[in-house]
């Protein structure tokens, strides 16, 4: 006795096609997006290895002159690039320790405790998020004058050691965790820094991963404020450095994109590493307001 097999409904093979296609045109245009977002990244590596005379003039390979992988070497022979280098891991590393340290803690206060003005308070801190920065540059550096920190690295990492972004970032996903595990804690005898550190914070590693990348790259990046503080150049972070190989003594422009290679490529790296981390802590911390 032969049997037939149920041919497949028009309506549900309908449904299959326009999902199908519809899955091959976000595809596509996330690998479009992704070609045009890389084509300046692969400009600058390509044009470290060219001579002088050929960036920006004629093919993106190097042609006549050849490559020249010397270019990395030359950046070393003609700026300090490793004490550079060293400055902005330095500043940026402390910055970040000491902004998840103090967000976590008012982050801690304005989500698991209860205390008079608590959430206008925390609309006032808030609302610190709505002032450019370089408008509160004025005001940070008066400050750092009074206190003698200009030209220091002290100076660079005291302003940017509280964020009114990072306390929104891990208040968002401290209020995800359920109250019952202070409420038990506390049964048990401990005090509120025992919950906010064996409890509270472990269980907001995600959301503190992602404030320490975007803080970490933010630092590592920074140029105004910096340049603003820093006189001696010893103390310079990368971003100042580099500013040697564009002025007014002449612009040494396969230098420059050989030392931006450099110091682009270890936050390439770590990015990479973290970024599963990154997307959980943002889509975590937006659970619930």
């Amino acid at each position: 006795m032969s049997t037939t097999e149920p041919k497949p409904h028009p309506t549900h093979r309908g449904a299959h096609m326009r999902r199908f296609a519809g899955a091959g045109l976000l595809h596509g245009t996330l690998v479009a997006v992704s070609f045009v977002l890389v084509l300046p990244f692969t400009w600058m590596v390509l044009s470290s290895f060219k001579h002088l005379s050929e960036v920006g003039v004629g093919s993106w390979l190097p042609r006549a002159m050849g490559w020249h992988p010397e270019n990395y070497a030359e950046v070393f022979r003609q700026i300090p690039f490793g004490r550079y280098y060293w400055n902005s891991i330095l500043i940026a590393s402390w910055v970040t320790f000491l902004q998840a340290f103090t967000s976590s803690l008012a982050a801690f206060s304005f989500s698991r405790l209860h205390w008079p003005g608590r959430d206008k308070v925390f609309m006032l801190y808030l609302s610190t998020m709505m002032l450019p920065g370089l408008v509160m540059m004025i005001p940070n550096y008066q400050i750092m004058i009074s206190l003698g920190l200009v030209d220091t690295m002290i100076g660079l990492v005291l302003p940017a050691a509280f964020s009114a972004f990072g306390t929104f970032l891990l208040r968002q996903f401290m209020l995800t965790i359920p109250s019952s595990l202070d409420e038990a804690a506390e049964i048990d005898g401990a005090s509120k820094w025992r919950v906010y550190w064996e409890i509270i914070l472990p269980l907001t590693r995600p959301g503190l991963i992602t404030l320490a990348i975007f803080t970490f790259m933010g630092t590592y990046n920074s140029f105004f404020w910096p340049l603003v503080m820093l006189k001696s150049q010893h103390r310079y972070t990368l971003p100042i450095g580099l500013l040697y190989f564009d002025s007014t003594a002449g612009q040494e422009t396969n230098l420059l994109m050989a030392a931006v290679t450099m110091s682009v490529a270890p936050m390439i790296i770590v990015f990479v590493c973290l970024q599963k981390y990154l997307v959980r802590g943002i889509q975590l911390g937006a659970v619930k307001g």
